[in-house]
């Protein structure tokens, strides 16, 4: 769920930022004058038919072409934004431009779910005017958001590529979160490093870190895994703050895309999407197994990341990821095509 590990040293571009309207909220509150940042790469066509909708993971940014998906979106990339007009929001709650408890000053920041998120996002492709996205796009929490924005706005996106998110987060993916929690209550200063690295312990499996560290010694004394986990953390410090860090993983917590729905199957078959969903065995945060059921209740594609990495592979293995949103699209280029020689 992490912006790729050189998100704290790449430069920012500037940011657009909507202003969304009121926002009523899961928990009953609503948001006012809320805003959402987001970038666009690429050109959008005059019906602006052409969208695909990237949506970042717990402490991503709206950078997926500039930072964590660089390998995957840009000119003749998977995402090639010759082609697409690819728009990659900052998600409600974050704390990269978007409205979020970095931004509320001393107001208390509220509550909010991964379905709140959705419609937030909702709001903002009103706002550019974009009734349908071509494909919408991302991992772990952005996947969650992804899987409510289908099923919340039924014929509003006409293909999901869903990496590493399930219907719901699971027991284990839970549990993680509470001792996040409890170090962000604990830890005073350290919370925020402590939470990171606990997370990086769920995020890569046990297969990855054996093969890179073993019992290797450190530079400074002890073991070389000590060394990566609390480098990981004071990266993480240095560029997010707790708040969010809290109200994120707390959105990831309530994520069910039943709740409320009856039948879920039937809800999203009827969404008018067509579905893949991509899992990584030995996902450790949302295993493939949950990803397999929530596909087949979605009658879509099951595909898999052939990698030791665990659930970070989404973020890693950009030639595998490369060539599923290839698959996905395929159908559209082809379209294209047609309707180019019909005109």
């Amino acid at each position: 769920m992490p912006a790729s590990p050189s998100a704290s040293s790449t430069p920012r571009r500037a940011l657009h930022t909507h202003a969304i309207p009121a926002l009523p909220l899961d928990g009953g509150a609503a948001l006012r004058h809320a805003r959402m940042a987001y970038h666009l790469d690429g050109a959008l066509t005059p019906a602006r038919d052409n969208v695909v909708l990237v949506l970042h993971a717990l402490t991503g940014s709206a950078d997926a072409a500039g930072d964590w998906w660089r390998d995957v979106i840009g000119p003749q990339r998977a995402l090639d934004t010759a082609r697409w007009a690819v728009l990659a929001p900052n998600l409600l709650g974050s704390c990269y431009g978007s409205t979020g408890p970095a931004l509320a000053g001393s107001e208390p920041f509220p509550r909010i779910t991964v379905r709140d998120q959705a419609r937030a996002v909702a709001l903002l492709l009103d706002g550019l005017d974009i009734e349908q996205v071509a494909l919408v796009t991302g991992g772990s929490l952005g996947g969650m958001v992804a899987l409510e924005l289908a099923a919340s706005f039924p014929g509003r996106v006409e293909r999901a590529a869903v990496f590493a998110a399930g219907a719901s987060l699971g027991a284990q993916a839970i549990a993680w979160s509470h001792l996040q929690r409890r170090a962000l209550e604990t830890a005073g200063d350290d919370g925020l490093r402590l939470a990171r690295e606990i997370a990086m312990m769920s995020y890569r499996s046990a297969e990855s870190l054996g093969e890179r560290f073993g019992r290797r010694a450190g530079a400074q004394g002890g073991f070389a895994v000590h060394e990566w986990l609390l480098a990981h953390g004071e990266r993480l410090e240095r560029r997010f703050d707790a708040a969010t860090y809290r109200t994120l993983i707390d959105a990831m917590d309530t994520h069910d895309l039943a709740a409320g729905r009856g039948g879920l199957a039937e809800r999203l078959r009827r969404s008018g999407t067509a579905f893949t969903g991509i899992a990584i065995p030995g996902d450790l945060f949302c295993p493939a197994r949950e990803v397999a059921a929530r596909v087949a209740a979605a009658g879509g594609v099951y595909r898999e990341i052939v990698s030791t990495h665990g659930h970070d592979a989404f973020l890693l293995e950009h030639e595998q990821v490369s060539a599923i949103l290839r698959d996905v699209l395929a159908p559209a280029r082809g379209e294209s095509r047609q309707n180019e020689e019909a005109a």
